[in-house]
């Protein structure tokens, strides 16, 4: 008999019941809007029926948005499933539009279908966090809780339930070994007495959870803890501090019958990888077809300015370090792909006449559309460097190498934050590093769509593109 996990992920219980409320939703306003305007159900309305949940469904489920969200971040949450509606909607028209439909269906009763569904969505959810908030208030089912150690991610634990009051958890106090002039806490009136004494409590039913906000350096004591509440009831939780949330993902895994948390491991694994790879097929389809009169423009202006091709394919690392082609149009008048690369420079001599112009528009870019669609690239991701460059770097930069957890992308986090263009300097790519590490520890799909939609706006031009 296999041994079982001793690590469980945490879920949200009322999973099932979002999903199926927002499947209801979805076919209630739908119907009302068909009788509303007396018009037939038939086959063509049942499939489009049909394709709206299955477009829904697939990018609440990408984006996660039946997780167990902190409740602090409701309006965050309210903000993707508005963002999951418009987008399956798009979806939908488009391809409605691609497969010459338009005439069949009521643009009246989509239209009123995608607006009573973003109401009555947006709605019941209000109405949920209310009547918890007002439960709470009234004192139904709250918990008392305790916090051991008066540390940033101590404070951080309050203030999470001192402002949720619908989490239902009422925090007695801080507990802590140090003397209270050792103490820099903005909740200092809250220390209540020593680590003991908390143990204490909890032995004694005073509180329902006791979390352990200690660094994982005090790992004997923090040992010491779990020990003395063995013959308890408490809910013992651990808070991981700044070195576990930097480097860890946070899943659970197991090798035979050991237990592993990940460390360093890509975030985009399982359906996540699914999620993202089919994303990527469809967005770079769909802007190969639309972009494919500007690609053919700038091909022949490169062929007509300058001698040599019209593209450039440079190596690169991608997925695991593995060395890619990643297509360009050619700016310059070299194509460098040695061990030691120049990076282009501001008013470069080497530049071909729509080489600046292509460069400071990243217009050079647009044939990376199909390396997403070969699998070699991703849509967003951290940029590619030359291969020289990263030989450069990885020697240099703390888990530089970590940036090849993940397809690397046309468009990232860090260049919409203005760090693109020429590294002359070691902080700029040490601040590129920073960007690209935190979009790989907290990638979600609807991150990806956000940062597409910043880059139309700010990412394809700036100060260092050239």
């Amino acid at each position: 008999m296999d041994k079982p996990s001793n690590f469980h992920v945490a879920r949200n219980g009322l999973a099932f019941v979002f999903r199926l409320v927002d499947v209801s939703v979805l076919i209630f306003a739908f119907f009302a809007m068909l009788n509303f305007h007396d018009v037939l159900f038939d086959r063509e309305y049942f499939l489009l029926l049909m394709a709206e949940l299955f477009f829904y469904l697939y990018l609440a489920e990408s984006i996660s948005l039946y997780r167990s969200w902190r409740l602090s971040s409701f309006l965050y949450v309210l903000g993707l499933m508005a963002t999951v509606l418009v987008v399956s909607f798009f979806i939908l028209l488009t391809a409605i539009f691609l497969f010459k439909q338009g005439e069949y269906y009521s643009r009246v009763v989509i239209f009123g279908w995608f607006s009573l569904s973003l109401v009555t969505l947006v709605s019941w959810r209000v109405l949920v966090r209310i009547i918890k908030r007002t439960m709470r208030r009234n004192g139904y089912s709250l918990q008392k809780v305790a916090i051991i150690g008066m540390t940033e991610s101590g404070n951080n634990l309050y203030r999470e339930l001192n402002g949720n009051i619908e989490l239902g958890l009422q925090c007695v106090g801080f507990y802590d070994d140090r003397e209270p002039d050792r103490v820099n806490c903005e909740h200092l009136h809250l220390l209540n007495g020593s680590i003991d004494k908390a143990v204490e409590m909890a032995k004694k039913g005073e509180v329902k959870k006791l979390y352990i906000c200690l660094p994982m350096l005090a790992e004997k004591r923090i040992s010491s803890i779990i020990q003395q509440l063995g013959d308890s009831t408490v809910d013992v939780l651990i808070l991981p501090d700044f070195l576990l949330k930097n480097l860890m993902h946070a899943r659970i895994g197991n090798v035979g019958d050991l237990d592993t948390i990940s460390v360093f491991e890509s975030p985009v694994h399982g359906m996540k990888n699914f999620y993202k790879r089919t994303f990527d097929i469809l967005f770079s389809s769909l802007a190969i077809i639309a972009i494919s009169p500007v690609l053919i423009i700038i091909a022949i202006a490169i062929k007509l300015t300058s001698p040599g091709a019209v593209l450039f394919k440079q190596d690169r690392y991608g997925l695991g370090g593995e060395r890619i082609k990643v297509f360009k149009f050619r700016s310059m008048t070299v194509t460098e792909n040695a061990d030691k690369v120049t990076q282009a420079k501001k008013n470069d001599s080497r530049l071909t006449p729509i080489g600046g112009f292509l460069r400071r528009t990243s217009l050079d870019e647009l044939p990376q559309f199909f390396n997403v669609l070969l699998g070699t690239m991703s849509v967003v991701g951290p940029r590619p460097h030359a291969v020289a460059h990263n030989e450069e770097y990885r020697q240099i930069v703390a888990y530089y190498m970590l940036r090849h957890k993940v397809r690397p992308g046309i468009t990232g986090w860090a260049q919409i934050n203005g760090w693109r263009g020429e590294t002359d300097t070691l902080d700029k790519m040490e601040k590129r590093v920073e960007y690209d590490l935190a979009y790989i520890r907290h990638w979600t799909l609807w991150w990806d769509i956000k940062i597409i939609f910043m880059t139309i706006f700010k990412g394809f031009t700036g100060n260092n593109a050239y």
